[in-house]
């Protein structure tokens, strides 16, 4: 979103400066927040931040009181976290006892970030902004008496999010996606315009998650998916980028490839070079999309979990976000819930290998999709959200 350029707000002297507490419990998380730090000091550098976040939250100037990224997970490993969320709960509220912040801010994390927002608003009296929207309309909607009753404002990144929102009476802006506010400005350069497949061989990406918990479902899966590939195309090879959480945990499990590249934190180095990206459901679709680079959706999880509580919790046909943003039609194929045979989703992957003109398809409709959306202006869009809420912008 394009905007002008942004006023600085200069504090009177001998005032007290204000005080913003963010929290943010994921990679992705932390970056957005990160991003947003940068644009709240932009406007007004006089701002004291302090949260829960990870090492690039810190790298923007927050004074973290916890490091609560390294070790984000999901499923039964999340519930287990909360017994730690407990102890952050805990710390904030003492925190909030020495020095009471102007304005709480929660970046996504809903399961995290919504106690966080009553302990702010409930206990304390700080008015609460929230960064990255929970996506309540595909699942949980019963959270949204708490996002009502806990938060003042919404700062929402998807274009339907605001009327959503505002449907069902909480403030809502749409402030456009911060993923383009990270992108590299030579996107197009990065893209590169020597020979691609056909006329060269397959290079496939291979994104298992953020979270060493999603590594562990979906990545051996994965190498079987890879394996599949190599039979028909044996020249393939795969570019895997990597988390700090994640890392580790990829290289461990890839160590005797040699037709692989893992990268920590090479995201918008490697997945620019794939003809095709077999990606975990979650942001990382928007993130390839924002390449224009064909995608095969996937999301390995227990039968079990999935048929006692996901199919139950779930309120949305489609799970990629890459669907949902095109009207819930089959853009890019999606494997959600993934269990069973790993057949399948190698089948679908050689079928694009097998057909180019499908990636030169799909890669037309991400264009399109996406065109709307790529602009940059997210964070200092959110930043003055925030700061109208400190009354100060």
């Amino acid at each position: 979103m394009t905007q002008p350029a942004a006023a600085t707000v200069q504090s009177p002297p001998n005032v007290r400066r204000k005080r913003i507490f963010i929290t943010a419990a994921e990679a992705s998380g932390d970056q957005h927040a990160a991003e947003l730090v940068r644009s709240l000091k932009e406007l007004d550098p006089s701002l004291d931040i302090e949260g829960l976040g990870g090492s690039k939250m810190a790298a923007a100037g927050v004074k973290l009181l916890e490091e609560t990224v390294g070790k984000a997970a999901m499923g039964w490993r999340g519930a287990l976290r909360a017994f730690e969320a407990s102890r952050w709960m805990d710390r904030v509220s003492a925190r909030y006892r020495e020095a009471r912040p102007d304005l709480h801010i929660c970046v996504d994390s809903s399961a995290i970030n919504l106690p966080f927002a009553r302990l702010a608003k409930e206990k304390f009296g700080v008015p609460v902004l929230y960064y990255i929207a929970p996506q309540l309309w595909a699942s949980r909607e019963g959270r949204m008496t708490q996002l009502r009753e806990f938060v003042d404002h919404v700062a929402c990144i998807f274009p339907f999010e605001e009327q959503y929102y505002r449907s069902h009476g909480v403030q809502a802006t749409f402030v456009g996606h911060p993923l383009f506010d990270e992108l590299p400005v030579d996107r197009a350069a990065r893209r590169g315009s020597g020979q691609r497949f056909p006329s060269a061989a397959p290079v496939i990406g291979i994104i298992p998650g953020s979270r060493r918990s999603e590594v562990e479902a979906n990545l051996p899966h994965l190498i079987e998916v890879m394996d599949g590939i190599r039979r028909e195309f044996p020249t393939a090879t795969f570019q895997v980028p990597t988390t700090a959480a994640s890392n580790s945990l990829v290289q461990e499990m890839l160590r005797k490839r040699t037709d692989v590249t893992v990268k920590q934190d090479g995201f918008d180095e490697l997945v620019p070079r794939c003809d095709l990206v077999i990606t975990k459901s979650g942001t990382s679709t928007v993130h390839v999309a924002a390449w224009r680079v064909p995608m095969i959706v996937i999301y390995r999880i227990n039968p079990l979990l999935w048929e006692l509580v996901g199919r139950w919790v779930v309120r949305t046909k489609k799970i990629a976000m890459v669907n949902i943003l095109a009207g819930q039609v089959d853009l890019v194929p999606e494997f959600i819930p993934w269990y069973g045979s790993n057949r399948p989703v190698t089948e679908c992957a050689l079928e694009f290998l097998r057909h180019p003109e499908r990636l030169a398809d799909q890669r037309a409709k991400l264009e399109a999709l996406m065109a709307p959306m790529d602009r940059p202006g997210a964070s200092l869009n959110a930043a003055r959200l925030a700061l109208s809420l400190l009354g100060a912008y």
